[in-house]
C-alpha cells in the first residue's frame, strides 16, 4: 500500500501548496501545513515539478499552468460544462449580465462555468471556487431542487444579487444550477428575477434537452509542445501525467506479464527521450496522476480494466490510485465506472484559470534572458502595431528602453513580422511603411517579400530598421489551432551581437522558449 500512500500525500502537498499565500509556499511551509516529514515534501515537489505542475523560482514553488489538465479531467467526465456552456454564453449575452454553472460539491457549490460581462463592478467568481450552497442562489437551488427557482437577495456579498433555476438529467435529477448574477446598482432581486427569470427557464429546458442527446465524440487531443530536454535543469517540467498516460497507453497491447515491468529510467515523453529525475522522483505519485488525468478521457469515467489500459498499468496499480481517488472525495465508483467528482477543482484551478496572458509567459521570458544575456519580450499584433506585453530587460549601460505597453510599427520589428505571417494577405496590403531609419523598408513589394520569408524561415531578423543601433530576432507563439497568438523577440544593440550571432546562439533558445510558452497557454481559457 506505499504506493497509495505516496498518491495520497502527494494530493496532500499539492493541497496545500495552491492554498498558500500568493499562490506560491517554500518547502519549509508545506511542511508545517502538511505534517510530513522533508523529505518526503521535497521528493513529491521534485516529481510535480519534473511532470510541469510546479515551477520553481528560487526557493519558492509556484502551480504551473499544465496543473489545470486535473481540473480540466473532471470538466470533461461531467460532460456539463461542454454540453450546457454553449446556452449559457448565449444567455448572459441576451440579458447582458454575468451567468454561472454550478455544481454541488460537499456542503458548498463549485463553479464549473462562468461567463461574465467586463464592466467596473463585475462579478469574480471564478471556475472552480467553491461558495456555501445555503448562501447563494446556486447551492438554493440544488439544495431545494423542487422550488422553481431560488434567489440571492445580497447573502454572500453586499450589493450582489442573483437568482437561480436547477438543471435536471433525463431521470430528473438536479446535476447543476444556472444563475444569472447581477449588481443592485443595475436591478433589485424582485427586478432581476422579473427580468431574467423567464429567459433564465426556456434557456434551462434547452439545456435540459440537451443533456439528453448523446455526448458528441471527442475532440482529438493536440500534442502539447514537445521542449528540448537535452538541456533542461532539474527546474524545468519534463512532461506531465498525460505524458505518462500516452506512454503505457502504447504498452498497453503488451502482455500482462509485460504490463507488470517497470519502465526504463528513460521515458518516452511526447516523442522526446527525458532522462528520468531517479531517486528522488516518485513514480507512484505519477502513476496514480496519470490515473486522475485518464478518467477524464470518456464522460462518464472508465471502469477500473479501461483505466488499466488507458495508462498503459497493471489493473492492480490502477486500482490503487482509483482507491484513493474515491477515499480521498476525488473520485466515486457507480454501475463499476470511475467518474471524478468536483472536488477534483480545487488543485489549483481557480487561481490558473485567472492567470492573465502575461502572467503565463513571463517566466519563461525570464529564464530566456538569463541563457541569452540580452533583453527579450513578447507582443501581439494591436491594430497596424506590435503591442508589448510582457518584457524582461537586461542590465547593463547601454540597453533597449522598452516597457509594457509600448506600441512600434508591425512592419518595422521582428515581432510584427512573424505576426502579420498569418495575417490575411489584404491585411498586409493595407499597410503603407514609412521610413524609420535608412535601412528600414518603406516598399510593399518588399514588406511583403520580408514577411513571406519570416513565414516560410519561422523567424524574422529585422536590422536596424526600428531604429539605428537596434538588431532583434523574434519567432511567433501558436495556440493549440496553430494559429498565431503573440510573438517573442530578443533585441540587442548592433555592437554587441551580429545577424549571425543571433541566429547560431540566440534563435535555439527563443524557438525552446515559444514553444514551452505556447505548452502552457494552451491550458488557460481564450479571453476576448
Amino acid at each position: 500500500m506505499e504506493a497509495a500512500g505516496t498518491l495520497e500525500r502527494g494530493l496532500t502537498v499539492l493541497r496545500a501548496l495552491v492554498a498558500g499565500p500568493a499562490g506560491r509556499s517554500r518547502a519549509t511551509d508545506l511542511v508545517r501545513a502538511t505534517g510530513l516529514a522533508r523529505s518526503t515534501v521535497d521528493r513529491v515537489l521534485a516529481t510535480l515539478v519534473h511532470l510541469g505542475y510546479v515551477r520553481a523560482e528560487g526557493r519558492d514553488m509556484l502551480p504551473a499552468p499544465p496543473l489545470m489538465e486535473l481540473g480540466e479531467a473532471y470538466l470533461a467526465c461531467g460532460g456539463l460544462r461542454d454540453s450546457l456552456a454553449p446556452l449559457a454564453e448565449r444567455l448572459a449575452e441576451e440579458l447582458d449580465e454575468s451567468v454561472s454553472l454550478a455544481v454541488e460539491d460537499g456542503d458548498g457549490v463549485r463553479f464549473i462555468g462562468q461567463f461574465t460581462r467586463r464592466r467596473t463592478m463585475s462579478v469574480a467568481f471564478r471556475v472552480g471556487d467553491l461558495l456555501p450552497a445555503a448562501r447563494c442562489a446556486a447551492g438554493l437551488a440544488l439544495l431545494d431542487p423542487s422550488a422553481p427557482w431560488a434567489e440571492d437577495d445580497q447573502l454572500i456579498e453586499p450589493g450582489l444579487i442573483a437568482v437561480a433555476v436547477p438543471v435536471r438529467d433525463r431521470a430528473g435529477k438536479a446535476v447543476c444550477a444556472v444563475s444569472v448574477v447581477s449588481h443592485t446598482s443595475r436591478h433589485t432581486a424582485a427586478s432581476l428575477r422579473d427580468y431574467a427569470l423567464p429567459r433564465l427557464r426556456k434557456t434551462v429546458a434547452a439545456m435540459e434537452a440537451a443533456l439528453t442527446e448523446p455526448p458528441s465524440p471527442p475532440r482529438p487531443k493536440e500534442p502539447a509542445a514537445a521542449p528540448d530536454l537535452s538541456r533542461t535543469t532539474k527546474e524545468e517540467p519534463r512532461g506531465s501525467a498525460v505524458a505518462w498516460t500516452e506512454e503505457r497507453r502504447e504498452r498497453s497491447d503488451q502482455s500482462d506479464e509485460g504490463r507488470q515491468r517497470l519502465p526504463s529510467d528513460r521515458a518516452r515523453l511526447h516523442g522526446v527521450e527525458a532522462i528520468s529525475t531517479g531517486a528522488g522522483f516518485l513514480q507512484s505519485l505519477a502513476r496514480g496522476l496519470a490515473v486522475l488525468v485518464s478518467l477524464g478521457s470518456a464522460r462518464g469515467g472508465l471502469s477500473l480494466a479501461d483505466a488499466a489500459k488507458a495508462t498503459g498499468l497493471p489493473r492492480a496499480t490502477a486500482r490503487r490510485s482509483l482507491q484513493v481517488l474515491e477515499r480521498l472525495g476525488y473520485a466515486a465508483c457507480h454501475d463499476a465506472r470511475f467518474a471524478l467528482l468536483p472536488r477534483v477543482m480545487e488543485l489549483g484551478y481557480a487561481a490558473l484559470s485567472e492567470r492573465t496572458f502575461g502572467e503565463v509567459v513571463q517566466p519563461h521570458l525570464a529564464d530566456l534572458v538569463a541563457r541569452v544575456h540580452q533583453s527579450a519580450s513578447v507582443g501581439v499584433l494591436s491594430g497596424d502595431d506590435v503591442l508589448y506585453v510582457a518584457r524582461v530587460p537586461t542590465v547593463s549601460i547601454m540597453t533597449v528602453n522598452i516597457t509594457v505597453g509600448t506600441r512600434f510599427p508591425a512592419y518595422a520589428t521582428s515581432m510584427g513580422r512573424v505576426l502579420l505571417a498569418d495575417q490575411p494577405e489584404e491585411r498586409l496590403a493595407a499597410i503603407v511603411p514609412e521610413p524609420l531609419t535608412r535601412r528600414t523598408i518603406t516598399s510593399p513589394a518588399g514588406l511583403r517579400a520580408a514577411v513571406r520569408q519570416a513565414d516560410e524561415d519561422g523567424y524574422a531578423l529585422v536590422d536596424q530598421e526600428l531604429e539605428e543601433g537596434v538588431r532583434s530576432i523574434a519567432v511567433p507563439v501558436r495556440d493549440r489551432g496553430g494559429r498565431v497568438v503573440a510573438a517573442v523577440n530578443v533585441a540587442t544593440h548592433a555592437s554587441r551581437a551580429s545577424r549571425a550571432d543571433l541566429l547560431r546562439d540566440v534563435l535555439p533558445a527563443l524557438t525552446e522558449t515559444a514553444a514551452r510558452m505556447a505548452a502552457d497557454l494552451r491550458h488557460i481559457p481564450a479571453r476576448p
